[in-house]
């Protein structure tokens, strides 16, 4: 952990800042030694949305980690190369004839990589092919993943944490997230909670109950004292505070690769129908589609992945910009088709870009301050303004800013968290009219203390806190 900590902040601790320490308002100082975060490990700029010269400008152009921010470049990206309006396709076909409810064949579906086929868009797919007049499959269920081509790699390998829903790998038919989610619904008169879970697995079972039990609610999901080693059989041996209410829980399916399998024959069965054959992958065919499920528009999708951080929505839609620009979904035609389009839209800035699965989940990924700075003064430019804007989390109100103690409502800014990473970056409305772009980030191992520093730039900047402006050169 020490030498990757080195590593992280070496890039900063090389190079001179670009300004003085006090170019950084005094509250952010504070809040900057308070949580042990030194100024050197921080990078900054204030400016306003016309692109003038920057108010606050501080190693604008010393390369960072941003986790989560790094969604900012893929989504404006995705909105500019595909349009709000964008949507995927995931055709189906009844590859066979269909008589007295019987489709003599087999079902087919072929994953375009659409990352938002959740359950109850999988429960429409299975109850079109049942309005179509099919009950039983006398043949397979076929899955065609051929869209993306992803390297092999555990769920855990990022950081161990291998049933977190955010670990989950990318896919071209990406069910539900590959997740399941557990509902806890407290029935106090007879003394415990039931259990739920959605989508149903074929073959999965879970505890039916747990006990309620008195107290307040704090760490109610490390009370269940939950097991879900076994891919067969989640079980729950603790207890839920019945104070807590109701409570859901999304969780990693623990053998991923058979998740799709179980939970289409899981749905299908739990709509009456049968299949004698099995759940497989396969190639679709060169005909037309029996009919398509349209996933939501990409100005939904990307609100989706910006408010609540997806990562999983954000890999998506990265390889579906190098399967719908250069014809490959894979990781290396993603990153290209984005290292062309940052530099054709953002210009010098981007020659500091480094690039990973578009998600901000990476310890390799770099971004300057610079960067962000421009790709946020662009956007505000841009057609797809409006749609950008609105995905991005709102101080006080939603998403990952929901708790923030910054203006309310007055700022719309994407968070980013790693180990060792935190950051902000959107436009604040300060009192005087003015739009300014605001980007901070610290890598450092104290950096998820600094978010208090964080709230007081946007504090400053909703301010119009009078700073001379720096000698950087303006932001587009």
């Amino acid at each position: 952990m020490a030498a990757a900590t080195l590593a992280l902040l070496a890039p900063l601790a090389a190079a001179a800042p670009a300004t003085t320490a006090d170019a950084l308002p005094a509250a952010v100082l504070d809040a900057l030694d308070r949580a042990k975060v030194p100024r050197e490990s921080v990078v900054a700029i204030v400016q306003e949305v016309s692109g003038a010269r920057p108010r606050l400008a501080w190693q604008t152009e010393q390369p960072v980690n941003p986790a989560s921010l790094m969604k900012l470049l893929t989504t404006f990206a995705a909105l500019d190369l595909l349009g709000p309006a964008w949507t995927w396709s995931t055709p189906v076909w009844l590859q066979g004839s269909v008589r007295a409810g019987v489709l003599d064949g087999n079902l087919v579906i072929k994953g375009n990589g659409d990352p938002k086929l959740v359950v109850e868009r999988l429960w429409l797919l299975l109850r079109r092919v049942q309005q179509l007049g099919v009950r039983e499959i006398r043949g397979d269920i076929v899955l065609d993943r051929s869209a993306f081509s992803v390297p092999e790699q555990a769920a855990g390998d990022f950081d161990g944490e291998a049933l977190r829903p955010y670990n989950v790998r990318a896919d071209a038919l990406m069910l539900n997230y590959r997740a399941v989610v557990y509902t806890f619904t407290p029935d106090p008169a007879r003394g415990i909670a039931l259990v739920s879970a959605d989508p149903p697995l074929a073959g999965v079972r879970h505890d039916a109950s747990v006990a309620l039990a008195a107290g307040p609610c704090e760490d109610w999901r490390g009370a269940l004292r939950a097991d879900f080693t076994d891919p067969l059989h989640a079980r729950f041996a603790g207890r839920l505070a019945a104070a807590c209410g109701e409570k859901s829980w999304a969780v990693a399916h623990a053998e991923p690769a058979r998740f799709n399998e179980r939970a289409l024959l899981g749905m299908w069965k739990e709509l009456g129908g049968r299949i004698t054959g099995r759940v497989r992958d396969g190639t679709a065919p060169d005909t037309p589609p029996t009919f398509e499920s349209i996933s939501p528009p990409l100005a939904d999708i990307v609100r989706d992945i910006n408010k609540y951080s997806n990562n999983v929505m954000a890999q998506q839609l990265f390889l579906t910009l190098g399967l719908t620009q250069s014809g490959a979904g894979t990781p290396d035609a993603a990153r290209d088709v984005l290292r062309q389009w940052a530099t054709a839209r953002l210009g010098s800035a981007a020659g500091a870009l480094v690039l990973d699965n578009g998600s901000g989940l990476s310890r390799e990924a770099r971004v300057t301050a610079e960067l962000l700075a421009r790709l946020l003064v662009t956007a505000w430019a841009s057609p797809v303004m409006p749609e950008l804007l609105s995905s991005l989390p709102v101080s006080g109100v939603d998403g990952t800013l929901k708790r923030s103690r910054a203006t309310l409502g007055r700022a719309h800014l994407k968070t980013g968290s790693l180990r060792d990473v935190a950051g902000i970056a959107g436009q604040v409305l300060a009192n005087s009219g003015r739009r300014y772009v605001v980007v901070m980030i610290a890598n450092h191992p104290n950096a998820n203390a600094a978010r208090p520093a964080f709230d007081a730039l946007v504090q400053w900047a909703a301010g119009d806190a009078a700073l001379p402006v720096t000698a950087a050169e303006p932001a587009n």
